[in-house]
This record gives C-alpha cells, sequence and structure tokens, in this order.
C-alpha cells in the first residue's frame, strides 16, 4: 500500500478497534489513533507509525476544541489516500425509557453520533487535497432491527447508517462512505451483554448461545474483512453493508 496512505481511528485500544489499527499498521499505514487511554503495546510494535490523542469523544467540547487546532490537518498534509474509520462506541443504556438516566443517554449520543458526525466533516475538509478520501461508520445489526433494552443503542446506530446514505448523495468527487456492520464480534462488548439483568435486556439468552456455541467472530477476523470491504474497489457502492454479506 501507498506510503502516502494515512489513516484516523476512534476506539484503538482494545476488541475491534485495536485489531483495526494493527492490520492497518502492518500494512505501512500511518494511524492517528483517538481515545481515552493510550495502546502501548500497539505503539511500541509500530514505531512512528501511531500517533495516539487520549480524549474522551463524548465530551463535544473538548473534541470541537481539538479540531480547531491544526494536528488534523498537518497528519493528513500530503497524503494520497485518507481514512477515517469511527469505531469508538458504547451499549449503555440498557433497558427501557423508565430505567434509562439522563447523563447516560447524552454520553451514548454524543460518543455515538456526534463525535462519528463531526470527525467525518472534519477530515472530509482536511482532506481537500486528497485523491481518495474514504469513510467507514461501524455500524451493527442493531441499526436495523430492533432490540428490546437496546432503544439508544439501537437508535445511534441507525443514524450512521443514515447519515452514509445521505452523504452518498451529496456526490463529493473523491469521498466514498459506508456504515459497515462487522458482525458479531467477540468483545468486551459481548461481555457486557451477557452481564446485563435479563429484565433490562430480555434476548441476552441469545448472546450466551451464540458465545456458548463458538458464533462469535474473533476481532481480528472482523477487522480484516472490515479493511478488506474498505479497500477494495467496490467501496462506497452500497452506503449500508454488513461483512457477514460480504463475499
Amino acid at each position: 500500500m501507498s506510503h502516502k496512505t494515512r489513516a484516523i481511528l476512534t476506539g484503538h485500544t482494545r476488541g475491534l478497534g485495536a485489531a483495526l489499527a494493527e492490520l492497518l499498521l502492518a500494512q505501512g499505514v500511518d494511524v492517528l489513533a483517538i481515545s481515552r487511554q493510550r495502546n502501548d503495546e500497539l505503539a511500541a510494535r509500530h514505531p512512528g507509525k501511531l500517533q495516539e490523542i487520549e480524549l474522551d469523544l463524548a465530551d463535544l467540547h473538548k473534541l470541537t476544541e481539538w479540531l480547531s487546532g491544526d494536528a488534523l490537518p498537518r497528519f493528513v498534509a500530503g497524503a494520497e489516500r485518507v481514512l477515517l474509520i469511527n469505531n469508538a462506541g458504547m451499549l449503555a443504556p440498557v433497558g427501557s425509557l423508565a430505567t434509562q438516566e439522563a447523563a447516560t443517554v447524552v454520553r451514548a449520543v454524543s460518543l455515538n453520533v456526534a463525535a462519528p458526525m463531526t470527525l467525518a466533516a472534519a477530515v472530509v475538509q482536511a482532506s481537500e487535497q486528497a485523491a481518495d478520501t474514504r469513510i467507514v461508520h461501524i455500524s451493527s445489526g442493531a441499526a436495523r432491527s430492533a432490540y428490546p433494552g437496546w432503544s439508544v443503542y439501537c437508535a445511534t446506530k441507525a443514524a450512521l447508517d443514515h447519515h452514509a446514505r445521505a452523504v452518498a448523495l451529496d456526490g463529493h468527487r473523491a469521498l466514498r462512505i459506508a456504515s459497515v456492520a462487522p458482525g458479531v464480534v467477540d468483545t468486551d462488548m459481548q461481555a457486557e451483554i451477557r452481564g446485563t439483568d435479563p429484565e433490562r435486556f430480555p434476548m441476552r439468552e441469545r448472546f450466551e448461545a451464540l458465545k456458548r456455541d463458538g458464533q462469535l467472530s474473533t476481532p481480528e477476523a472482523s477487522a480484516r474483512k472490515v479493511i478488506d470491504h474498505l479497500l477494495s474497489d467496490a467501496f462506497g457502492d452500497t452506503p449500508t453493508v454488513d461483512v457477514r454479506d460480504l463475499k
């Protein structure tokens, strides 16, 4: 891959995000990673290729403050291809409306929706000289199917899907975008699901069975499918994609 490819990735410290970062770095892509914490092991394996920004993406004031600086334009300057992978997200609050705390709802919408949309606009504006800009929102089957107890998570992921559909209609000459569901991945979020009170999430048994029966994809396998699609000629042809449907 060209050394002129640069990638911005959110939530790179564990699970799917860590696997996505590892794959990109292994292919020689410089990565600007944004998360609340650093990934010291990843940085040690790829010296000089990984730049880390410690930032709580749910804090929209801090995000807009960081974007008002020149870190992002400096990172993408001279790149022929710029990639943005909006991976960071949260499941909570889980439960009916009667159990949802206002602060948690606001945090979820900020992290799952406002931050990805804000970064998408900022990356496109910073990458005006790039010949090829690609944005992938990490979505979920919950964007397309409603689950009891997951009203906020379902709605936020559906927002990313519809954002991709609408942006694709804008016809930006150098931009491709897609909202990509990575399948059911064996991550901390899945462990959180299996630990949820069944009264808050009546479908917990289904996810316990997926783990028990070995039906969960590894982060590495899902990351490979996401990256292969992101770098393919077909990326952006369809604004919403599930990796399980890809050949």
